[in-house]
């Protein structure tokens, strides 16, 4: 789940486990796809979305799983 990956000039993040053969780069906090929450996504289509590093401690103060 929340696993960041990139393959050629695109980037993506699975919202669950799931198969694919994109290279994985990270892992995200947040959770990406929640189907009883309204919107059911933190981000809609044209959002800019950054990445930046975070430590461990703040991985999982967001919401990560150990």
């Amino acid at each position: 789940r929340g696993a960041i990956a990139i393959a050629d000039r695109q980037t993506a993040v699975y919202p669950a486990a799931s198969p694919g053969g994109w290279n994985i780069v990270g892992r995200c906090p947040v959770r990406l796809f929640d189907p009883a929450a309204d919107p059911c996504m933190p981000v809609a289509v044209g959002d800019r979305v950054r990445f930046r590093p975070i430590d461990r401690d703040e991985y999982l103060a967001l919401g990560g799983e150990p």
